[in-house]
């Protein structure tokens, strides 16, 4: 049985990863989707809302997981027995900065770990979900970012913010 993971931040998940996710979820048996509880960075949504939301997003394609973890991903995919993980890219800044995590992962974890490269749909090739906060935070419309309920939950967070800088 083929299984995959698909690691990534998802603050929020947008059209771009669910176009990577369907696109995956055809290519292995089983895709875990696992959002990266990164201690870096601060959130907009929690780990757990950001599983939640995913396990939503993503209700309707059977091979689909949705997961968590902390750390190293060569650590989280050996425990999880994965030796491939896919990542999106939409521009060529993407690849370059992914091929070195690629590189890494495949040295670190002794060979044990390879890496798949989608190209996002170039319908989706703008959307980052640092943007799509970014035009969220100022009111703006996401709605053709993300699905309706993400878009609700974001407004949530920000608070009712239309009509900022002319919206």
């Amino acid at each position: 049985m083929k299984r995959a993971v698909y690691p990534g931040s998802f603050d929020p998940v947008t059209y771009g990863h669910l176009d990577v996710i369907k696109r995956a979820s055809d290519m292995f048996d089983i895709l875990i989707v696992s959002v990266l509880n990164n201690k870096m960075k601060s959130p907009l949504f929690s780990v757990e809302e950001r599983v939640k939301i995913l396990r939503e997003a993503t209700k309707d394609i059977p091979n689909v997981e949705v997961d968590s973890f902390t750390g190293l991903l060569i650590n989280y995919a050996a425990e999880k027995n994965i030796h491939v993980a896919v990542r999106g890219l939409r521009a060529i800044t993407d690849f370059e900065y992914e091929l070195q995590i690629a590189q890494t992962n495949r040295k670190l974890s002794r060979g044990g770990l390879d890496t798949v490269f989608l190209t996002t749909s170039l319908e989706y090739a703008y959307l980052s979900s640092s943007s799509v906060k970014e035009i969220a935070s100022f009111g703006g419309d996401i709605s053709e970012c993300v699905p309706d309920f993400v878009a609700k939950l974001m407004k949530e967070k920000y608070g009712n913010r239309s009509g900022v800088y002319g919206q």
